[in-house]
């Protein structure tokens, strides 16, 4: 009985990660609520969780931190384009929707099929911020490739994203555990996923620091510049 709850006990591992995924959820919840920090804080939270995937964690609330700290500026401007093209989906949304004119249908098809692109690509942003140091553009155009390279990857994100939103809709009694876990256990589901499809990017021997890799993923020629 008394090895159950050793340190090094599968429960007492278990335990211990359900823990940093509460504290990861409440600081997430924290530093999302001025708005403007959303995407800071999100690039914090892939970093942490990238380095849990890997058995590199240390300091949780100090690496949240860290991140947070070096990626403010870049994440935010991430967060702002990608803030303004929810906010122009939501206006076309809402025109369709109450609009007395009648649009096309093939147009109504356009919108929503670049709305599942962006989200697609949308899964990506924030991890490579926590992951890489690249300019927003090379950033951005690397997500739409990764989403599109690793297809049904990216789709099982999209679905983890997805459950808490699915299961807070048709149960309100699991809203405590959405509010508690809703953020940090899907992103981590997600974390698993890509933690290999980064590796492809980072060098095999050579040690290398956080935030201090940088790529280039060009999808005409498949060269990749680190």
């Amino acid at each position: 009985m008394g090895k159950l709850f050793d340190l090094d006990s599968p429960v007492m591992r278990f335990l211990n990660r359900v823990a940093d995924l509460l504290i990861l959820n409440f600081l997430m919840i924290a530093c999302c609520l001025p708005i403007i920090t959303i995407g800071a804080a999100h690039t914090a939270m892939h970093y942490v969780l990238l380095k849990m995937i890997r058995g590199e964690e240390g300091y949780l609330i100090r690496g949240f931190f860290k991140s947070f700290a070096a990626n403010f500026k870049q994440a935010t401007v991430l967060w702002l384009i990608m803030l303004v093209v929810l906010l122009v989906y939501v206006g076309d949304a809402l025109i369709f929707h109450y609009s007395l004119l009648r649009f096309p249908k093939a147009l109504m098809i356009a919108v929503v099929v670049i709305a599942i692109l962006l989200i697609m690509a949308g899964v990506y942003v924030f991890p490579l911020q926590a992951r890489f140091e690249n300019s927003i553009k090379n950033t951005l155009k690397n997500a739409m490739i990764l989403a599109f390279a690793n297809l049904p990857k990216t789709v099982l994100m999209i679905v983890f994203y997805a459950l808490p939103l699915v299961i807070g809709y048709f149960s309100a009694y699991s809203l405590i555990f959405v509010i508690m876990f809703g953020i940090t256990v899907p992103a981590y589901g997600a974390a698993w996923l890509y933690s290999g499809i980064f590796k492809k990017f980072e060098p095999e021997e050579e040690e290398i620091s956080d935030l201090d890799f940088s790529i280039s993923i060009d999808k005409g020629n498949g060269e990749i510049d680190g």
